[in-house]
Order: structure tokens, then sequence, then C-alpha cells
């Protein structure tokens, strides 16, 4: 099955465009958590166990996990072990922004698909074509090209112009009209800039977006919906990690988030 067809399911399945970014900070861990062997993954799978059905899909971000080295990249690997076996219809996306020279780049596909067994990852277009083609080639995964990204500098780069084009305009055309030959890929189109959102919508016809910036990043979820939802009602993956995971009671936070994209669907 691919990833689109395994998120396509499970949004109509939990009737969401939610996804959790499973992002622990030892820091910020509840003292239960801390007593356990595998602190980040008893964690990640309560947060899995309290809200698998309020979610499209699962967001770990690799920075988290590697911080702690070996022994952090094995809390990651229990964790999509974890969300295969126990809930194998959500999909997993790893957010890590690979992107490098060919070779290496095979080496980033056989971690993170291989591996890890993810569904899909976040890569970033700097190197072209030439460099991402050993993700584009896996055929059934999700490819999720950075486009708008939703961080405030974003724009130093992404809003250069190329004669009469921004540069993300030139990635969403490129990403849309060369890349997508597998139709697997999608883009990160941030929620702190919903006029781009609904500038890339009309570029990408039906193409859905991980949307990261919703939670503590202050990104509008009305406008972002109301400017970036697909021909199907979808096509949003609307993307919230600490506001969710780090809550009095994540479960409470989930179900709102989950509601207030639905109330704007």
């Amino acid at each position: 099955m691919t990833f689109q067809k395994k998120l396509d399911d499970l949004v109509k399945k939990n009737n969401s465009l939610l996804c959790i970014g499973l992002d622990p900070v030892l820091e910020k861990l509840p003292k239960q958590f801390l007593q356990e062997k595998f602190s980040f993954f008893a964690f990640n799978k309560f947060i899995i166990d309290t809200t698998h059905n309020l979610v499209c899909c699962y967001k770990p971000n690799s920075a988290f996990y590697e911080a702690l080295g070996e022994k952090g990249i094995g809390e990651l690997k229990k964790t999509c072990d974890y969300l295969k076996k126990d809930y194998p219809e959500i999909p997993i996306i790893l957010d890590a922004k690979r992107g490098d020279i060919g070779s290496t780049n095979e080496g980033y596909v056989q971690f993170i698909f291989d591996y890890l067994q993810v569904d899909a990852v976040t890569i970033h277009p700097y190197l072209g074509q030439e460099a991402i083609q050993p993700f584009l080639d896996r055929k059934e995964k999700g490819i999720i090209v950075l486009c708008k990204t939703s961080n405030p500098g974003a724009g130093e780069f992404q809003d250069l112009r190329i004669g009469k084009e921004t540069i993300y305009r030139k990635v969403a055309k490129r990403v849309v009209r060369k890349w997508n030959k597998n139709k697997n890929c999608l883009m990160v189109v941030g929620a702190t800039y919903p006029k781009e959102v609904k500038e890339i919508r009309k570029l990408a016809g039906d193409m859905t977006f991980l949307v990261p910036g919703i939670g503590a990043q202050g990104g509008d979820i009305k406008q972002t919906l109301q400017t970036g939802l697909n021909s199907q009602n979808a096509g949003l993956i609307m993307s919230s990690s600490r506001s969710i995971i780090f809550a009095k009671n994540p479960r409470e936070e989930a179900e709102k988030t989950k509601n207030t994209i639905n109330r704007y669907r």
C-alpha cells in the first residue's frame, strides 16, 4: 500500500487531518517516564495509546533521538516498531530533512525505509533531482519536499526571486511537474504563511501538504484550511507537536485541535 493510500484511509476512518509530532525532550518529560529504562519510548507509547483514534499520522523528528546517540536511535526504532505492530494502519512520517549526493542518500534511504520502516520522510530540494532520486524511486513511500517552511526566517532564501518568481514557487513547480512521476511527492508548506499556502495550492492541484506551525508556532488553522484544502476537502496534514505532547492532558489537547481543524473543513 502506498503512503498516500494509507493516509487517505486513516483520514476517512478517524475523520482527522491532525498529525502529532513525537518530539520528546528529557527536560520536559513527566517524572514517571524518566524512571523508565526507555524514557522516550515509554512517553511516545503513552501519547500513541491515548491519541491513536484522533490522528491521521505520527511524525517523529529524528533530531530529538539522534541527540541521545545510540540509545536515542534505539528508542526511535522501538517507537516505529510499536506503531507498525500495534497500529499498522497509522502512517509514520520521519521528519529528517535529508538531502545529499546520490550515494549518501542511498544510506539515508536504507536507514529510513528499510531499518525504521517508516512510510514517509521530509527532504530538502537544494541539491536537485539527481541527488534525491533514491528517495523518489521508492514508489510506495511518501517523499515530502520542503517548499515554504514555517520558521520566521524561511524567506531568507525561499522568497528570493529568480526572474519574476520566488524560489519556493520554483520548487513547487519542479515537484509537481518533474519530480512527481511516481505520484509519491508531497510538499511542506507552513501554516504561518497562509497566503503562500493558497498560492502553492493553485500550483499543486490536489497534492497533499505537510503543514507545520499550527501549535506552538502560532499558525492560523482557519486561514490555512480555507486556503489549503484540496478538491477532496483534505490534502493537508496539520502537524502539531509541543502544544499537544507536553500538555497537561495530551488527549484532551489533541481532541481540541482535531475538532478545531474539522470546524473549518
